[in-house]
């Protein structure tokens, strides 16, 4: 399967909000790399992503208790 890169708007804000769900994302099968733009409006998550589906994506980052949502490509 080929890797793809998945876009999401979050309300992490700070390096604190990303290291709750660094070992989550890190740790999840289907997630090659990934990174929290905190500096954006909008606090981009992008995943390289290798077979994880978005709303895989979305369960793991409402588990620590924040909001992901896809942005549309």
């Amino acid at each position: 399967m080929e890797s793809k890169n998945l876009q999401f708007k979050t309300n992490l804000n700070c390096g604190g909000c990303v290291s709750k769900v660094k070992s989550d994302l890190d740790n999840a099968e289907g997630i090659c790399e990934w990174n929290v733009d905190i500096t954006n409006s909008d606090k981009i998550l992008t995943v390289k992503a290798d077979g994880i589906t978005e709303d895989e994506v979305v369960a793991i980052i409402k588990r620590k208790g924040f909001k992901a949502e896809p942005l549309s490509s």
